[in-house]
């Protein structure tokens, strides 16, 4: 790995590190270490097991501040969404860690680099490495800014955010019609996609976006009902 390389990623995760061996030994896979004479060599699964930690203190705590009236069993379904292996190895190769992480001949074959629970499990380490190297503010900044997304298209469990159900009450009572959702536009891989929906009511027309077409729907009645409450989009 050439530092040209650990450059490259760390602009990407938009964080410089000052120990850098940090940066190495969370890329470091077990298989390489285990195909290396040198038995110095630590791979990378204490670091993933401090990242897990620090992913799901950070994540929570975003959301006790974005949610202050759920409930804990709300707050746990809701963080348990956004940190797993899916969501985490989506977020690993937007910063196309996978051409960065040191794996073994028999992991290189089986194109290990694009395994989800590899990528996850790397992505972990990487953010240990940052709190390890930065402290708690710099891990903060990057997980607040690679989940923002995630977060901002989560649908709450509560009533009150339910805009679907909100909107279909809206206009069955006052319009006298049905909203209509509509998928318009599909982008990314199937395991990561993202989803643009187009919901009608009357001579309303709003879109949402979601990585969920349920997400989506709920964003574009949301819209919807900023529309038909008072007249002006959100």
């Amino acid at each position: 790995m050439v530092q040209t390389d650990l450059f490259e990623l760390t602009r990407k995760l938009n964080y410089e590190f000052k120990n850098t061996d940090l940066l190495v030994e969370s890329l470091r896979h077990s298989s390489f270490v285990n195909e290396q004479p040198d038995t110095d060599l630590k791979d990378n699964e204490r670091l993933e097991f401090l990242g897990d930690a620090v992913l799901n203190l950070v994540v929570g705590h975003i959301l006790m501040q974005r949610y202050p009236d759920l409930k804990e069993g709300d707050l746990s379904r809701m963080r348990a969404n956004l940190v797993n292996e899916s969501q985490l190895a989506s977020i690993a190769r937007g910063i196309d860690l996978g051409s960065h992480i040191q794996l073994g001949k028999g992991e290189i074959q089986s194109e290990g680099w694009n395994k989800q629970s590899i990528l996850a499990n790397t992505f972990e380490a990487l953010i240990a490495a940052v709190y390890i190297d930065g402290g708690f503010d710099a891990a903060f900044k990057i997980i607040n800014g690679h989940f923002s997304f995630l977060i901002n298209s989560v649908t709450t469990p509560t009533a009150n955010h339910d805009f679907k159900s909100q909107i279909q009450e809206l206009v069955q009572m006052e319009y006298r019609s049905t909203p209509i959702y509509s998928v318009i536009h599909e982008s990314g891989p199937d395991h990561d996609k993202t989803f643009r929906v187009q919901l009608t009511v009357g001579d309303v027309q709003t879109e949402g976006i979601g990585k969920s077409k349920k997400a989506a729907e709920q964003d574009a009645a949301r819209r919807g009902l900023d529309i038909l409450k008072s007249g002006t989009p959100s």
